[in-house]
């Protein structure tokens, strides 16, 4: 198998580093959110995992998704899913206190003092969650085989370095985890949970994003910069006996469905009539629709043309 593993400290990029090493590598990238949202398939939407139980589950999910995929993973404590695993390579980065402010004000554009308020709650969030999970708020120096630092190295840099670092362990020609492997841990991982009476709801796997064409994996990645969960085309509205309009995202925690009209004014004249139409057919639906010039302009801003979508 071959995983990597992907951390950092608050204001590092290192969710961003984990997208371009796995664009690099051609594995599939598991983000935070995407791992957690495992685990409401595994376990319900209703289930409350113990935070002590929580790595075991975690683990489990992890090396079952091992025996199909290349994995960068990229998660608080991911170097510590992995132990159990062979043919990985984790990852930390980090970087003095005064870059990773900076970089908090220009992601999300505050002013200096507002940039340490939020780095000093992002911290002590991590380190909460952390020693609840793993009982440690930090990664063991055991845990992590490469540790880079952030400051003078663009994120396209640090995921060269780290792709060098791939190859020269040679995991790209690593194969698959064992099936035996996965269900040793899944194994124990249920054997745990079941104590606490939690039991396996479904069968969680990896999302793997096809999308219609370059436009929409390019939105995907603008709503994972701002942890916004979102479904791709999850819902077709018929809108005649013989016409029906797929609105390309859908945002639950807004209630809000996204269409992207990033096309020549022919087509999107025809996609704004469908747009009406849905509009007039079903009331209680929100729909926004995006053109091709407030998209341009949200690429310039957040640079996201060249990162992969999240699964």
């Amino acid at each position: 198998m071959a995983v990597v593993t992907v951390t950092g400290d608050p204001g590092c990029r290192a969710e961003e580093v984990a997208r371009l090493v796995a664009k690099r590598l051609k594995y599939e990238w598991v983000s935070e959110f995407a791992l957690r949202r495992m685990v409401v398939e595994e376990y319900g939407s209703e289930t409350s995992i113990p935070d002590r139980a929580m790595p075991a589950a975690l683990a489990a999910l992890v090396a079952r998704a091992a025996c199909e995929h290349h994995l960068v993973l990229t998660a608080p404590g991911a170097e510590a899913l992995v132990g159990a695993l062979s043919g990985v390579l984790r990852v930390r980065v980090s970087a003095p206190i005064r870059y990773r402010t900076g970089t908090l004000m220009i992601e999300h554009r505050l002013d200096q003092a507002g940039a340490v308020r939020l780095l000093a709650q992002l911290e002590a969030e991590e380190r909460s969650l952390r020693r609840k999970q793993f009982g440690r708020a930090r990664p063991r120096a055991d845990e992590i085989d490469l540790a880079i630092s952030s400051e003078g190295l663009d994120s396209d840099q640090i995921a060269q370095i780290i792709e060098h670092a791939a190859h020269v362990r040679m995991l790209p020609e690593a194969g698959l985890a064992p099936a035996a492997l996965a269900a040793d841990l899944e194994f124990a991982a249920r054997l745990r949970l079941a104590r606490h009476g939690i039991s396996r709801a479904g069968r969680a796997r990896i999302h793997k994003k096809r999308f219609a064409n370059e436009s929409e994996a390019i939105f995907a990645n603008l709503l994972d910069f701002y942890r916004i969960a979102w479904e791709y085309e999850p819902r077709t509205f018929p809108l005649g006996a013989q016409e029906s309009f797929t609105p390309d995202f859908y945002l639950p925690e807004f209630d809000l469905y996204v269409e992207l009209t990033t096309m020549k004014q022919s087509l999107v004249t025809r996609k704004n009539r469908k747009v009406k139409l849905l509009r007039s057919l079903y009331p209680g639906v929100n729909i926004q629709v995006f053109y091709h010039k407030d998209f341009q302009n949200l690429i310039f801003k957040h640079g996201l043309a060249d990162r992969p979508a999240a699964v």
